[in-house]
């Protein structure tokens, strides 16, 4: 089964593309095998959140970025939201941002 993986916005697009390149090159090479393998690739690669919303965990020289995601109709991957990881926990503010989006997108 082949998988299509699509933006929430171009906002969201535009934040992977500025991403230092280490963690830019391995968010997309996971971004990659999640287009042939499908949503949920396991750990290390991506983290079932529950409710629907997975996370793709990169890691790079400069630290650790995350992207949140979530799967509607015909095979498709959303990226909801990209950000730069620097506690332990997924920071309120994005979680909260990603749930919203995924509601909208699920409708």
């Amino acid at each position: 089964m082949i998988w299509k993986i699509i933006f929430y916005n171009q906002k969201v697009k535009t934040s992977v593309d500025n991403l230092e390149n280490s963690l830019k090159g391995n968010f997309y090479a996971i971004t990659d095998k999640m287009l042939i393998q499908g949503p949920n690739l396991g750990m290390p690669f991506t983290k079932a959140l529950g409710n629907g919303l997975f996370e793709i965990r990169v890691k790079g020289v400069s630290g650790i970025a995350r992207g949140l995601y979530c799967t509607i109709s015909m095979n498709r991957i959303v990226i909801l939201n990209v950000f730069i990881k620097k506690s332990e926990a997924i920071p309120y503010k994005e979680l909260k941002l990603a749930k919203q989006r995924m509601k909208e997108v699920k409708k």
